[in-house]
């Protein structure tokens, strides 16, 4: 930022925006009792030398509440695309059926519900954690404008509180995808 600049607060509450978008996103990957796209999304898949997502190896489909299809596009990959789905630490043993692979979703236990639980728990406070630095880096700004001369006090400490309550609101936001995690996870 510029020595005699106004701190713009639209940059800030994006990157809170991305804060609490990227939580939706790990959450996504976060296995529940349910089938989604999202749980085989992040898996890499060697493939002609190299690793890519699987997303660009076939197609991800739900065709039922514990059942994922991927249509692998070329024949030769689906011993490779099956070989990562069963290493991706998911849990999963995908069966093959010629160029479709059809991925069961085993029904969670109660201990492995409250891992994930857990998990949910520890993912939502680093994006908390996240948020707060972002506020962090605001009030610095702020700080550092009013010391140049580009704000007054008066400014800073209003352009203060719009921070504070553009982080409470956040951090509401990512406490109420938690939970809603949370149910989700827990529900039988």
């Amino acid at each position: 930022m510029s020595t005699a600049a106004k701190p713009d607060l639209k940059t800030f509450t994006s990157r809170m925006d991305k804060a609490v978008q990227a939580l939706k996103d790990e959450f996504a990957g976060l296995r529940t009792g349910r089938a989604s796209a999202g749980l085989i999304e992040p898996v890499m898949v060697e493939a002609y030398g190299s690793s890519m997502p699987i997303t660009q190896c076939g197609a991800i489909s739900v065709p039922e509440p514990r059942m994922i299809t991927v249509n692998v596009w070329d024949r030769g990959l689906v011993v490779s695309v099956e070989k990562a789905i069963r290493n991706s630490g998911l849990g999963l043993n995908p069966i093959v059926e010629g160029q479709l692979l059809r991925i069961p979703i085993p029904a969670l236990t109660e201990d492995r519900r409250k891992d994930l639980v857990k998990l949910a728990g520890k993912y939502a406070e680093q994006q908390r954690i996240a948020v707060r630095n972002v506020r962090r880096d605001a009030n610095d700004d702020l700080k550092k404008a009013e010391k140049d001369h580009a704000i007054s006090e008066d400014e800073h400490k209003k352009l203060g509180v719009e921070v504070q309550h553009a982080t409470d609101a956040a951090i509401k936001r990512i406490d109420e995808a938690l939970k809603v995690k949370e149910q989700e996870i827990m529900q039988v």
